[in-house]
């Protein structure tokens, strides 16, 4: 896939574009994902920051605390405050972008599991796609091209 993606909140207000594919796509079954999205986990495609474009509408930024202490930037819609996409550990140069506000949610299918410690019992994995009890050494299970990418947009960022 490598064609972009568009997606929006659910009033309509934020349209966004995604260029090209994910770095990765995580399915989250962390505890702070589940009560942040009301479900039993959450799915996020990593991009770098300058491959999500707004298309209309503006974002709001909310911080909401994590484990680690540094804040989880949740950018949502002002109207019906839909979380788009995140920026973890203060780090803007990547955003988790909530793939069930693509206009094509099922275009994106999660790469790797993590946090299934705390996954509800009834969700089944699929077999073959990497799981973790917390999270993974990502230059162990990310591709090339994709380790590539985060390295370049952290060294734009000064990261």
């Amino acid at each position: 896939m490598d064609t972009d993606l568009t997606g929006r909140c659910t009033c309509g207000h934020v349209h966004y574009r995604l260029a090209g594919r994910p770095m990765i796509t995580h399915g989250c079954h962390c505890l702070s994902c589940q009560r942040e999205t009301g479900g039993a986990f959450a799915i996020n495609a990593l991009y770098e920051a300058d491959r999500v474009t707004l298309t209309a509408g503006e974002v709001e930024e909310i911080a909401t605390p994590t484990d680690s202490g540094t804040p989880q930037l949740i950018q949502r819609c002002p109207h019906c405050k839909v979380a788009l996409w995140s920026h973890y550990g203060g780090r803007r140069h990547a955003a988790f972008v909530r793939v069930g506000t693509l206009e094509t949610p099922h275009a994106l299918a999660p790469d790797v599991h993590i946090f299934v410690r705390s996954k509800v019992p009834w969700v089944r994995l699929p077999q073959g796609v990497p799981a973790f009890d917390v999270y993974y050494d990502v230059p162990a299970v990310w591709p090339a091209e994709s380790l590539a990418r985060r390295d370049a947009a952290m060294r734009a960022a000064g990261a």
